[in-house]
């Protein structure tokens, strides 16, 4: 075979060294290669020339103790190795030379162990003497009882045999370069962790968080209102910094301080909830610029292997012990759908801020979930009709069934005061809509307070701090067709009444909301990690009102459809970028306003 000179140079030294390891070689005929590229001084390649004749490779081996040949060879430069071959994973020559566990230093050196516990990294604290060692493997544990020993001679706590330690001093002779090696691997180690003891954060917390830059806009469409709304191109974030503690492994204390600048387009742009983003702020609202803030703080622990008890202290939502059973798409944001709407079933937004949940499971194939969260800030507010059961709320009740592990359903019911759904039309938020506008109340032209609207018209009640309770029921479900293919829908329904007239300006009565939707997922799709989603339904709508608020309030009388669909792509583990792109027809379900086309670009960065 042909070798270069820089390869034979090599055979030459590794030669010597498996002599001494206890390996006989094989002699073959080996050409020198000419000097390639000068790669070797002129005088050292006239010696090698001059000695090639001498020549005497490593390979075939042959083992010392048993005589027989090792079949497979191991090319000399690295190139054939085969990885199937055990062979292939060695790195140094003296490795070749395995320690049996019949040999003397197998056998003095589990004789060690057991009688001084050098390793405890066996359960009985035993030194197992049914498979070979290399010589690497069989240093470290070597390494292990010196120190041990090191340590109980110091001490004086225990007596050490001479004869052990003659034993211990003849091994460290027979393993001088394997214990070198192993150390060099401790002091390194132990640098290292002297470091990140040094700069860590915590001994029980660890820091993790997102940034969300977002390019985004009205691309084309008609407000509620039916006025045209304006092209424009903004760019907004949202970070969130989460500092997870565990004290028992089990347990979780979350704090996450959250700042974001942009405002739900309800605010002053479309003006109505129906495609809001699920990373802007929250339903009608304006004024977000960036100030850091504590959004979630919760505390969770299990009880037992079946029950989950979380403590919400701040921002909680029913996902955090709730299957929203909307995999894929449900990421609050961060990844998956862009819209409020397309994330989850809107009758789960009726609940958010402080309070206790809880999830137990039943069996194999049920959940039970509970909670009741009682709204920020007024459930830390001790004046009246605030506080944690007098202010606004709202307790969930669901049941999720898993009959496999391809398909589960939940059976949802939510009770709320005085909290909306944060999608769909204006109507089906009415109390967050009217607390966001001031329009003045028309007289009543009979005398009175009492001021009357046309049909349809909610301007004229602006600025009413309106009661109201609902009661809303869902069913949601997901079928994992495939691996890379999921189908997940909802439908909920919302019952809401209107507890007072705010001072004789509104007849009491009920609303019926309706809203369902169907998501469609592509995990892995284009690329590992990447996901596509579609989402289509009907956000939140008033299909019927009490007769005593039809000339008020009204119904929302044409259809209106949410067709979204996005595309997020996985460009390493720390960075996304979505574009994805919402269509709402009809806007505020409506016929005469023209569809809104709304756009973003997501990028989203994880740390």
């Amino acid at each position: 075979m042909l070798v270069s000179p820089a390869i034979f140079a090599m055979v030459l030294v590794t030669s010597a060294k498996a002599l001494a390891a206890g390996i006989r070689t094989t002699s073959v005929t080996v050409t020198i290669a000419p000097n390639p590229h000068k790669r070797l001084n002129p005088e050292l390649w006239q010696v090698l020339v001059a000695q090639r004749s001498q020549a005497r490779p490593i390979l075939p081996l042959t083992n010392l103790k048993t005589g027989t040949p090792i079949e497979r060879p191991i090319s000399i430069d690295g190139a054939s190795v085969d990885s199937n071959d055990p062979m292939s994973q060695v790195t140094s020559v003296s490795q070749l030379s395995d320690v049996q566990p019949t040999d003397w230093a197998f056998l003095a050196l589990q004789s060690l162990v057991e009688r001084y516990g050098c390793i405890a990294g066996y359960p009985d604290r035993t030194f197992k003497g049914n498979r070979v060692l290399t010589r690497y493997e069989f240093a470290a544990g070597l390494n292990a009882c010196l120190e041990r020993v090191n340590e109980l001679i110091a001490s004086s706590t225990a007596l050490v045999r001479k004869e052990d330690v003659t034993q211990l001093q003849r091994l460290k002779t027979e393993f001088t370069p394997e214990l070198a090696s192993v150390q060099g691997r401790v002091d390194v180690l132990e640098v290292r962790t002297a470091q990140i003891t040094a700069n860590q954060f915590s001994t029980t917390s660890k820091l993790n968080g997102e940034a969300i830059f977002a390019i985004a806009g009205v691309a084309a469409g008609q407000n509620a209102n039916g006025q045209r709304i304006d092209q424009r191109t903004i760019f907004a974030d949202r970070v969130r910094l989460n500092f997870d503690t565990s004290f028992s492994g089990e347990d979780l204390l979350r704090v996450r301080l959250q700042a974001l600048n942009l405002d739900a387009f309800s605010g002053e742009t479309t003006l109505t909830p129906e495609g809001d983003f699920r990373f802007g702020g929250g339903t009608f609202a304006n004024g977000n610029n960036n100030n850091v803030a504590l959004d979630a703080l919760l505390y969770s622990f299990p009880i037992g292997k079946s029950t989950t008890v979380v403590i919400e202290g701040n921002a909680g939502q029913p996902d955090d012990y709730t299957s929203t059973v909307n995999p894929y798409i449900d990421n609050d944001g961060t990844s998956g759908a862009l819209s409020n709407f397309g994330t989850r079933n809107p009758i789960y937004n009726l609940l958010g801020g402080a309070g206790l949940g809880l999830r137990q499971e039943l069996g194999e194939y049920l959940e039970l979930s509970l909670g009741y969260i009682a709204t920020t800030p007024t459930v830390s507010n001790p004046s009246a009709s605030n506080g944690l059961f007098n202010g606004p709320y709202g307790a969930i009740a669901q049941l999720t069934v898993k009959p496999s592990k391809s398909f589960n359903f939940g059976l949802t019911y939510v009770n709320s005061y005085n909290n909306d759904l944060t999608a769909g039309s204006r109507r089906a938020n009415l109390r967050s809509y009217l607390g966001s506008i001031s329009a003045p109340v028309p007289p009543n032209p009979a005398g009175g307070n009492a001021g009357v609207a046309q049909p349809g018209s909610l301007a004229a009640f602006g600025g009413i701090n309106l009661p109201v309770s609902s009661n809303s029921y869902g069913l949601e479900a997901s079928y994992q067709v495939s691996p890379k293919f999921a189908i997940n829908g909802w439908v909920g329904y919302t019952a809401s009444r209107l507890l007072s007239t705010g001072g004789g300006v509104l007849h009491r009565g009920d609303l019926s909301i309706l809203n369902y939707a169907v998501t469609l997922a592509f995990p892995d799709f284009g690329g590992q990690g990447s996901l596509a989603g579609i989402i289509f339904g009907m956000e939140p709508r008033v299909v019927g009102v009490s007769r005593s608020l039809r000339a008020q309030i009204g119904t929302d009388g044409d259809n209106s459809f949410h067709l979204e669909g996005f595309y997020q792509y996985k460009l390493n583990d720390n960075i996304a970028i979505t574009p994805g792109i919402i269509l709402i027809t009809n806007p505020d379900f409506n016929r005469r306003n023209s569809d809104d086309i709304i756009g973003a670009i997501r990028t989203t960065f994880t740390f």
